[in-house]
C-alpha cells in the first residue's frame, strides 16, 4: 500500500517509533521557544534547561487571547516570535470569526513543513499526480488560499489557482480544462449547484471525481455526505482539518474511512483534556479538547496551545489503508458550544438533525442567538425542502424540532423559509447569528 502514501516511511510507524522521533525533535524546539520574550516570561526562571517529552502537560495553557494580547504589546508578530523578524518570508492573517485576527508568521522552514504534512493529508485523501485540482478558497490574507494551494502542489496535483467569486467562470473552467477535483468550503457546492440548477444542468456534468473539503464543519453528517456524493456523483473528502496557527492542515479522512487521521506527529504533539484542563489519553472513545504543541516551528512557537475544537478518539490501531496514525471526529467547538436549559448544544449537532430530514429542508439553517444566554431553546431558521408545499411547512417545522429535540436534547422553535432562501457563500459559512 506504500504507493497509496505520499510519506510511506512515516505513516507506517507504530506508536513508539513515532514517539521516539518527536522527542528527538523535541529538545532543540524546547530550547527554541524560550528565545521568545513571551514564553521567557510565561514559564519564568525556574523551569528546566531540559524538560522530557512526557513532562510536557505540566506546562501550562496557552490561549488565542494571549497571543492577541501579546501582538498588542508588540505589534504585528507579537512578542511570541521566536525568531529574528528577518526569517519571516510570509504572512497571513486569521479569519477572525471569534475576536481581533492574529498575524500568522512563517519562515522558509514553516512554509515548507505546512505544505509538506498538508500534502500528506490531500493525498490520503485521494488526490492524486494527473489530477487538475480548481482551488476555490480566498486568495486574500486568509491562509486558505496560498498556504492550502502549496500543499495540493505537495501532494502532486496541477493546482488551479481559481479562488473565490465569478461562479459561472468556475464552472466554465472546470468544463474546459477537465478539472477531477475541486477544493472549497463544504457548504460551496450549493451556490454552484444553485446556478447550475437554474441554468438547466446538473452538478455531476461537471466530471468531477474528487471533492476535497474543509473549513467548516458538516462532513461527519452521514446524511449531508451522502446528498452531496449523489448530487454530485464525486468522493466526499473531509481532507483539510487543522488551524492558522498550529499548522493550516493535519487532519483528513483517507479512502476507507470517514473519520479524520492524525497526521501531523513529525511536527506536533496532540493532547486531549477534559473540562477541567486534564490530559486524557489518546485510546478509542476519549473524548475533550485537541491541545497542540509545536515539535518544529521557527517564527511562532506554541506550547499547550488550546485549540477550542472538541474532538473524540475513534481508532488507534493499524487502518485499512495501511497507516497507523491515530483518528477522530470533531463534535463541536467550546467556543461555539451554548446552554438550553442546563444542556450543552454544539451547531454541529442541530446540523446533523436537520440534515437527517431531507424530505423536510434543504440542509441549510440558521441558529438565532438572542441575548448571551442561557437559552429557554433553540431558535431556527430553516429552508423547506425543495417542492415541499407551503401548506405542509408547520407540519415539517414540528418534525424538525422533534429531530433537534431528539438529538441535542434540547427543545427547539423551528420557522421554515423557501428553499435557497438563505444565503450562499464561497468562503466559511456561519451557522449561529447571535443577536
Amino acid at each position: 500500500m506504500a504507493d497509496a502514501m505520499l510519506h510511506p516511511e512515516f505513516e507506517t510507524l507504530g506508536a513508539e517509533a513515532v514517539r521516539a522521533e518527536q522527542a528527538r525533535l523535541w529538545p532543540a524546539q524546547w530550547r527554541h521557544v524560550r528565545n521568545s520574550a513571551f514564553y521567557h516570561d510565561k514559564l519564568g526562571a525556574g523551569t528546566p534547561e531540559d524538560l522530557p517529552l512526557d513532562a510536557i502537560a505540566e506546562l501550562p495553557f496557552t490561549g488565542k487571547d494571549e497571543l492577541r494580547r501579546s501582538q498588542e504589546r508588540t505589534y504585528p508578530f507579537g512578542d511570541y516570535l521566536a525568531a529574528g523578524e528577518d526569517r519571516v518570508v510570509r504572512l497571513h492573517r486569521t479569519s477572525g470569526t471569534t475576536g481581533r485576527s492574529l498575524q500568522l508568521a512563517y519562515s522558509r522552514a514553516d512554509a515548507a513543513l505546512t505544505a509538506q504534512i498538508g500534502g500528506r493529508a490531500l493525498f490520503a485523501s485521494g488526490l492524486r499526480p494527473g489530477d487538475r485540482v480548481v482551488h476555490c478558497l480566498n486568495y486574500c490574507l486568509w491562509t486558505g488560499g496560498v498556504t492550502d494551494h502549496l500543499a495540493l502542489e505537495e501532494a502532486g496535483a496541477c493546482v488551479i489557482p481559481f479562488g473565490v467569486g465569478n461562479t459561472a467562470k468556475l464552472v466554465e473552467t472546470i468544463l474546459d480544462l477537465n478539472v477531477t477535483a475541486i477544493s472549497c468550503t463544504p457548504s460551496y457546492p450549493a451556490l454552484l449547484e444553485k446556478m447550475l440548477r437554474e441554468a438547466g444542468s446538473a452538478p455531476r456534468t461537471l466530471g468531477l471525481r474528487l471533492g476535497l473539503f474543509g473549513g467548516e464543519a458538516g462532513l461527519d453528517n452521514a446524511a449531508f455526505r451522502d446528498g452531496l456524493e449523489a448530487t454530485w456523483s464525486f468522493g466526499v473528502r473531509n481532507a483539510n482539518y487543522g488551524m492558522s496557527e498550529v499548522i493550516s492542515n493535519f487532519g483528513s479522512q483517507c479512502e476507507r474511512t470517514t473519520d479524520l487521521h492524525f497526521h501531523g506527529a513529525d511536527a506536533i504533539v496532540a493532547e486531549i483534556v477534559d473540562a477541567d484542563g486534564g490530559s486524557l489519553p489518546i485510546r478509542e472513545g476519549a473524548t475533550g479538547e485537541l491541545v497542540c504543541t509545536h515539535l518544529a516551528k521557527e517564527c511562532q512557537p506554541l506550547l499547550r496551545f488550546r485549540t477550542r475544537d472538541v474532538i473524540t478518539v475513534t481508532g488507534t490501531g493499524a487502518c485499512a489503508c495501511g497507516r497507523t496514525s491515530w483518528r477522530f471526529r470533531v463534535t463541536g467547538r467550546t467556543d461555539d458550544m451554548f446552554n438550553v436549559r442546563g444542556v450543552n448544544v454544539f451547531p454541529t449537532a442541530v446540523q446533523k438533525a436537520v440534515a437527517g430530514r431531507p424530505e423536510l429542508s434543504t440542509g441549510h439553517f440558521r441558529i438565532r442567538l438572542e441575548g448571551p444566554g442561557p437559552y429557554d431553546r433553540i431558535l431556527i431558521l430553516a429552508e423547506a425542502a425543495h417542492g415541499l408545499l407551503p401548506a405542509d411547512w408547520p407540519g415539517a417545522a414540528r418534525a424538525l424540532e422533534a429531530a433537534v429535540r431528539e438529538v441535542t436534547g434540547a427543545s427547539a422553535a423551528v420557522e421554515l423559509v423557501a428553499a435557497d432562501s438563505l444565503p450562499r457563500t464561497d468562503g466559511k459559512t456561519s451557522l449561529i447569528e447571535r443577536t
